[in-house]
């Protein structure tokens, strides 16, 4: 399978305290490759506090109720290839 590249980059995201900051990317076409959302070095999982989804080359993570403790670099990572806002 070739592989998937980043079509549209993660863009920078403001957010006040206790609101819901969503960052989207997308990809070249859809890929069985494994994509992976980072807050700095950590790997993020969906859970109550994350919601990471996938529709067809549209990858978007939703960090909900956001604190101070959030505040850094995200990061999407397919392949080879990583978008950092």
């Amino acid at each position: 399978e070739p592989a998937a590249r980043i079509a549209e980059m993660l863009k920078d995201v403001t957010s006040y305290e206790g609101e819901d900051a969503v960052f989207e990317c997308r990809l070249t076409r859809e890929t069985t490759q494994d994509a992976q959302w980072f807050l700095g070095d950590v790997p993020l999982q969906s859970n109550e506090m994350n919601e990471i989804r996938v529709q067809g080359t549209h990858h978007t993570l939703t960090l909900r109720k956001v604190t101070l403790e959030d505040c850094g670099s995200i990061s999407f990572k397919v392949g080879q290839h990583t978008s950092t806002a």
